[in-house]
């Protein structure tokens, strides 16, 4: 028998659950043995599931393509052959919560794409770099579901990525006051220009949901485990106000970042922040983790999505045109791969780090 953990894919076969699919094949720790799906997939192949759909720019892994899609609504029976589930499943937030806590009871921890979860209290949020000390809260959130092995862990919306880790690597000069402009791509919404057609040369000042995210999430980050429940960190410390803007770009998302500062950094003190900022993924040296977690590119058309959107295998953020601003202190555009970094793979860091710390476990 494989050594490596036996993972089960909830929602697979969508945008993110076959990114999730695709960044495992191969794994070192984990192989995908179980993928559920609506009940409309059930029953059928992999292969034949995602026929005419399948989104990755590389081809469907041998390994999975013959793999008998079951009913995501089956709890007992898709968590009987797994040590831990990925979930990425397409409902309505309640639906979420409910699914993924009756997989928590079953003993079978969750690491969670959706948002549903990112506000329960004692629900860890995670960048892994940033606050892997969240984790903590999971003893306290096994005890209200009554559960030996069985949790939830989340991590954060896509959104972020570009520009939370940069403010945290800036943390030592006190940044306060922060406007956010975000560019995202399209596979945030689960579509390619083929399912979209009406995104081709369009941009659309509107994505539901997403503006509070960007405001509030980098709160929670950086707040802390106080009890039984992680408090954000106070709104009077640092605000953020943000807009977000759908563009035709397929993969990436960029933000246009004006900072505040208590304390006054020189530039050169702000790239040697940035650029020397890790966690404790790479102390660990975890399988998916970036070398270096952020580059700063000097170029002044850098960073670009084509040239730079892989950066790290998409675990990397970009940033460049750090430059001094006539209202705020400083200014910068940041990049990070939304479905990589952003998703699938900033959730399968968080499962490498909850196995590094003995909270996923062979059953």
């Amino acid at each position: 028998m494989s050594e490596k953990l036996r993972v089960g894919i909830l929602g697979g076969t969508g945008m993110v659950g076959q990114r999730f699919i695709s960044l495992l094949e191969n794994h070192p720790w984990f192989e995908v043995t179980v993928i559920a799906a609506s009940p409309r997939s059930a029953g059928k192949r992999y292969e034949e599931c995602v026929e005419g759909r399948w989104k990755m720019d590389t081809p469907i892994p041998a390994a999975v393509k013959d793999i008998v899609v079951k009913n995501v609504n089956e709890v007992e029976e898709v968590a009987k052959d797994v040590d831990f589930v990925f979930s990425a499943v397409d409902m309505t937030k309640e639906e979420i919560k409910k699914i993924e806590e009756e997989y928590a009871k079953t003993e079978t921890p969750v690491v969670s794409n959706n948002s549903a979860h990112r506000w329960t209290k004692d629900v860890p949020m995670v960048v892994p770099e940033i606050n892997p000390e969240h984790f903590e809260v999971i003893e306290s959130q096994k005890k209200r579901l009554g559960t030996t092995r069985g949790f939830v862990a989340v991590k954060p919306n896509c959104s972020i990525q570009s520009y939370a880790p940069v403010l945290t690597a800036w943390k030592e000069f006190e940044p306060y006051e922060v406007v956010v402009s975000t560019y995202q791509a399209i596979s945030g919404a689960g579509k390619t220009f083929k399912d979209w057609p009406e995104m081709n040369g369009n941009i659309i000042p509107f994505i539901g949901g997403e503006e509070e995210k960007s405001e509030k999430e980098p709160l929670r980050i950086w707040g802390k485990v106080v009890g039984d429940e992680i408090v954000p960190a106070d709104s009077d410390e640092i605000k953020i106000t943000s807009q977000c803007i759908r563009v035709p770009i397929l993969n990436g998302h960029t933000a246009t970042v004006f900072v505040k500062f208590r304390k006054q950094p020189t530039k050169e003190q702000l790239i040697e922040a940035m650029t020397s900022f890790s966690g404790l993924p790479q102390e660990l040296e975890l399988p998916s983790a970036p070398k270096q977690f952020i580059q700063y590119l000097e170029e002044d058309n850098r960073p670009q999505v084509q040239l730079d959107v892989n950066y790290e295998n998409g675990m990397g953020i970009s940033v460049g045109r750090l430059r001094e601003d006539s209202v705020y202190d400083w200014k910068f555009v940041g990049l990070s791969h939304n479905t990589v970094r952003g998703a699938a793979g900033g959730a399968v860091l968080c499962a490498e780090l909850l196995k590094a710390k003995g909270y996923i476990t062979k059953k």
